[in-house]
């Protein structure tokens, strides 16, 4: 199942709400607290690279750093949108609302990878980290922001304290982003040779969390269905991602 060079790297996962505001952040933040219990329930470390708290609740988006062996491996299993439908917290007429958010993983590439940047191709920012309620964190400008012309790919990294850190570490991200960019294009490319049903579509809703009027998750693309929601949530996913691995191998 996990036979692909860079399947054995630590990985770099990105969340993003959908659209809807308070609710949609406060799904990818419950996804941000699954992922997290999950990596430490398989004995990964886990780095907070970059989260930005939402207004009211939730957050904006997050990056998180699993490191691990096959680490990426099982989180490209988890690459496409997640749907929740529930209750909301936050609807003071205690409507049910539905919600999406966003889950994208990469490898994150060691040395022995040859990725060339062109330093012309990169601008750089800077600014003061910040933290949940918009409390300083850090007095100087030790944040960095990465532009890169070339690709389009903008990095924004405050997870060290020291500016000259958080820009090895977003350049090492971008390094990643690149790599990864270019397997998709070659697993495309494969996917259209041998004619497989296997689509790779980062896209598509893979998965629905529903809290009401039942209790169900439901994994669309295995058809694996589980009751216990709270578990799931509580980083219980390892089911889904392995069943998902052994479909794609059988493919």
């Amino acid at each position: 199942m996990l036979s692909s060079k860079e399947d054995q790297l630590n990985a770099i996962i990105e969340i993003n709400p959908g659209a809807g505001g308070t609710e949609s952040q406060d799904w990818a933040n419950i996804l941000m607290r699954m992922y997290i219990m999950w990596a430490e329930s398989q004995n990964f470390i886990v780095k907070k690279v970059n989260v930005q708290p939402g207004e009211t609740a939730g957050i904006k988006s997050a990056i998180l750093g699993i490191e691990g062996q096959f680490a990426f491996g099982y989180l490209k299993a988890e690459i496409g949108v997640h749907r929740l439908v529930r209750i909301s917290p936050f609807d003071s007429g205690a409507r049910r609302h539905t919600s999406f958010a966003s889950i994208f993983a990469y490898p994150e590439v060691d040395e022995t990878i040859e990725i060339n940047i062109n330093p012309a191709d990169i601008i750089w920012e800077t600014f003061r980290s910040s933290g949940a309620g918009g409390q300083s964190v850090n007095k100087i400008e030790s944040a960095v922001r990465l532009k890169h012309e070339k690709s389009g790919l903008v990095i924004e990294c405050q997870q060290e304290r020291s500016q000259l850190l958080n820009k090895e570490k977003a350049l090492n991200m971008l390094k990643s982003k690149l790599y990864q960019i270019e397997i998709e294009k070659k697993n495309k490319e494969k996917a259209k040779r041998e004619d497989t049903k296997l689509k790779i579509d980062f896209g598509s809703q893979i998965r629905n969390y529903v809290l009401h009027p039942y209790k169900l998750v439901k994994d669309i693309r295995t058809n694996i269905e589980r009751n216990d929601v709270t578990k799931v949530l509580n980083g219980d996913i390892q089911p889904f991602i392995k069943e998902f691995l052994l479909q794609s191998q059988n493919v």
